[in-house]
């Protein structure tokens, strides 16, 4: 897949491709949630997210219908289109069942400090494959950030504060991302 920089008005060409690369997805039976831009290491117990771009949108709601026989409707594509956030979730760890809840995420290009619309936090983390021991609970962080405050080229660091102090975060190159 060639990367390029997340596309708030996908063309109809980019839009087929994805389409198309989540019907594959489908047929080879990769997951869905495989699709997402995903960030950070794939180890199961160190924190991590995704980007719900519109072009990985597109992609994992093609597996979805395709994994039911089924192409996806125009509605559903167009309100994947339409959409002016790009959410943005992170899988953080702490030891407490609670420690993820008020955490707050932000993004911050350069010298701008963006601010989420809206965050949601799981209130109840689950155990880790290692619980009681460190890290014993993951929690995932959701944040949805307007589309027209962000710099698709640009360089960003996200990050998620805990409640409880502290800070998780990863230096992505939105040029990369599709």
């Amino acid at each position: 897949m060639d990367l390029e920089a997340i596309e708030v008005q996908p063309t109809p060409a980019q839009i087929e491709t994805a389409l198309a690369r989540g019907k594959a997805a489908a047929v080879t039976r990769v997951p869905p949630d495989r699709l997402y831009a995903w960030f950070g290491r794939p180890n199961e117990l160190e924190p991590r997210g995704f980007l719900m771009t519109k072009i990985a949108g597109l992609a994992v709601m093609s597996a979805h219908f395709a994994s039911r026989s089924e192409p996806p409707g125009e509605a559903d594509m167009r309100q994947i289109l339409d959409d002016r956030l790009l959410l943005v979730s992170m899988t953080i760890f702490g030891n407490h069942p609670n420690f993820a809840v008020d955490s707050y995420m932000v993004m911050v290009q350069g010298q701008e400090v963006i601010k989420p619309i809206k965050v949601r936090f799981d209130g109840r983390a689950d155990r880790t494959s290692v619980w009681p021991e460190a890290p014993a609970y993951q929690a995932k962080v959701v944040a949805s950030f307007p589309y027209d405050e962000l710099d698709l080229h640009a360089k960003t660091r996200i990050s998620v504060f805990p409640a409880a102090g502290g800070e998780v975060f990863f230096d992505l190159d939105f040029a990369r991302i599709d």
